[in-house]
């Protein structure tokens, strides 16, 4: 299974995985518009954590038994049991909150606007999540996990 793998020693926390992670997940494919232009800014898959001197992003750990999964009440979050990947299903999402509180790593996101469950999904259908393949400093990484 592939996971994104940080290297803290070298993210200078400049916050750009954040932001090319709310352009990828906006109706934009333009920094400004997705911005500038949509009624509600864009939400992160992620955030970066900051306790100089370091900074570290944290995102979904994939995690192997997905506790979010079992908490979620209507199904909208689910394991692809080949990819091993999580994602939720936002048309099925309910809003209720359960999958952040028993997330523990405290990873899912509440988007209020919409009242639904945000998280990151790999960037589901591109080769290299865009976290990843827009870090200038290379904190970040793609690479296949052994069980």
């Amino acid at each position: 299974m592939k996971r994104v793998l940080v290297n803290e020693p070298v993210c200078m926390g400049c916050h750009l995985c954040e932001v090319y992670c709310q352009l990828q997940h906006s109706k934009h494919e333009d920094m400004v518009k997705a911005f500038k232009r949509e009624p509600s800014r864009p939400i992160a898959r992620l955030r970066i954590e900051e306790k100089e001197p370091l900074f570290f992003p944290l995102g979904c750990q994939q995690c192997e038994e997905p506790y979010c999964v079992n908490a979620c009440l209507t199904g909208a979050i689910t394991k692809n049991s080949d990819t091993g990947v999580i994602t939720t299903d936002e048309e099925k999402c309910i809003g209720c909150w359960t999958c952040i509180l028993a997330c523990p790593f405290g990873i899912i996101r509440q988007d209020l606007l919409r009242h639904k469950s945000i998280k990151c999904d790999l960037c589901q259908g591109l080769e290299t999540p865009t976290c990843v393949a827009n870090c200038p400093n290379e904190a970040l990484t793609y690479t296949t996990i052994e069980d």
